[in-house]
């Protein structure tokens, strides 16, 4: 089920405030190790695609359980891609077409839900506008992991923000640019130029 893919909290071996209630919502492996700051260090991999909503909501969600543990805690967070639909056209379809089509008589109730979930962090969940293939944001989100870990996880926050709370489409060049400036990204359009350019490691054969 498209809504439900990537909600299951597959392993976490970090300390117990890290499981917090939605765990559902992520598909998230985590360590603990020691480090040199006297803290302990929580490595977290988050596998995700950049067109789940149940995505953002984790993300958010992991985000505030993050804030409230710094005193305690470093945290080193890395993405992984996940596609929930590999051939999906690049061309994009209209979003809400496509929850219709996929979820029949099930839909309006399932974007209702959406809605309300959204709301309850503060967002506008937008129906409006195209959905389609991920690769390119996938590409990007790795380039951005190259030139820091953190750089890459505020890159995921303003692609999630964009496609569901402004209507943009992760397919869209211009939108892929803007978020890499936003956080500053370098060299993403001669990156992205090449379609081969980390194609080979984010959708290996």
């Amino acid at each position: 089920m498209f809504l439900n893919c990537l909600v299951a909290l597959e392993k976490v071996t970090a300390p117990s405030f890290f499981q917090f209630k939605d765990r559902r919502y992520l598909s998230i492996m985590a360590e603990s190790v020691s480090n040199n700051t006297g803290k302990k260090l929580v490595r977290i991999d988050v596998s995700s695609d950049t067109v789940c909503p149940w995505c953002f909501v984790g993300k958010r969600n992991l985000d505030k359980a993050i804030a409230a543990s710094k005193d305690r805690f470093d945290f080193e967070i890395k993405w992984h891609p996940f596609f929930l639909n590999p051939s999906a056209p690049k061309e994009g379809v209209n979003k809400l077409d496509f929850y219709r089509e996929k979820f029949g008589s099930r839909a309006e109730g399932i974007l209702a839900r959406m809605t309300e979930i959204f709301k309850g962090l503060g967002l506008e969940y937008n129906l409006s506008g195209l959905t389609g293939n991920t690769l390119d944001s996938h590409r990007l989100i790795n380039f951005a992991g190259q030139q820091g870990l953190d750089k890459q996880h505020k890159l995921a926050e303003e692609l999630f923000l964009g496609y569901f709370t402004q209507a943009k489409y992760v397919g869209d060049r211009e939108f892929l640019l803007e978020c890499a400036q936003k956080v500053g990204v370098e060299g993403a359009a001669k990156f992205l130029e090449d379609p081969n350019n980390g194609v080979k490691e984010v959708f290996p054969p």
